[in-house]
């Protein structure tokens, strides 16, 4: 009852927020240079990671930190739920999305995501988003922005395991970038098929940087994959799955 409690408190916040953000900051940003706006509508996601904090029990094991790049790079990370879009925004911005086009729709959280130029794609069109995702991808990287991609596609739960796209390899490959990996245990805390959030410790590990120079995508990929996986198989609480 009282993890009910506290994520019906946690939501409160969770949307009251997000209605003050659309008054107060959304009309302005639209007319500031890009970095700027970042750093404005970035507000939300620094009050969501400590209200999720305060409100639901939650408390944070962030390691690495010291691993993330001075210039760009792709963020490659596990994809569990809400929790690590948050999170990542504020990891090393300025950071393109590449997401789904359906939240750009949101009134208000959509708003504000279109102002921070993502790579939105249509997943009905599979052949079309793959060639958006490479031309779009290294033309960020090359205005100095890191771009994050899932390398699962989509939100996987906790102990099950999804074949990693290379996609992300491929951009950071074109581009001359290094990768990123972040591996994390938010879908334990922050469930991705239930409203009900969980107290326990959030764990977030970041990766020395995978070097693309003179490797295939493929090549990368495989180091990427066993990282992050490795990383998971020490901080998830429900067992990883082997590998198919």
């Amino acid at each position: 009852m009282i993890n009910v409690v506290r994520s019906l408190v946690f939501y409160f916040g969770y949307f009251f927020a997000m209605l003050v953000i659309g008054v107060l900051f959304l009309p302005i940003a639209p007319f500031l240079p890009l970095a700027a706006r970042y750093r404005l509508l970035n507000l939300y996601n620094y009050f969501l990671m400590v209200w999720f904090k305060v409100a639901c029990g939650v408390s944070y094991d962030i390691q690495g930190r010291e691993n993330i790049p001075d210039g760009p790079c792709v963020i490659q990370a596990n994809h569990q739920c809400e929790w690590e879009t948050v999170f990542l925004q504020v990891m090393k911005p300025p950071v393109c999305t590449v997401l789904k086009q359906e939240l750009l729709k949101i009134p208000v959280f959509g708003w504000g995501l279109r102002l921070l130029r993502p790579i939105s794609l249509d997943r009905s069109k599979p052949a079309r988003a793959m060639k958006q995702v490479l031309t779009q991808g290294v033309a960020r990287l090359g205005t100095g922005l890191s771009v994050l991609i899932f390398p699962e596609g989509t939100r996987v739960d906790p102990g099950v395991r999804k074949r990693y796209n290379k996609s992300g390899s491929v951009v950071a490959c074109r581009a001359g970038v290094p990768v990123l990996p972040v591996a994390h245990n938010a879908g334990e805390r922050w469930p991705g098929r239930d409203w009900v959030k969980q107290p326990g410790v959030l764990r977030v590990r970041i990766g020395m940087p995978i070097e693309t120079a003179g490797r295939t995508p493929d090549e990368v990929l495989v180091d990427v994959e066993a990282w992050i996986e490795g990383q998971l198989q020490e901080i998830s609480e429900i067992p990883r799955p082997t590998a198919r």
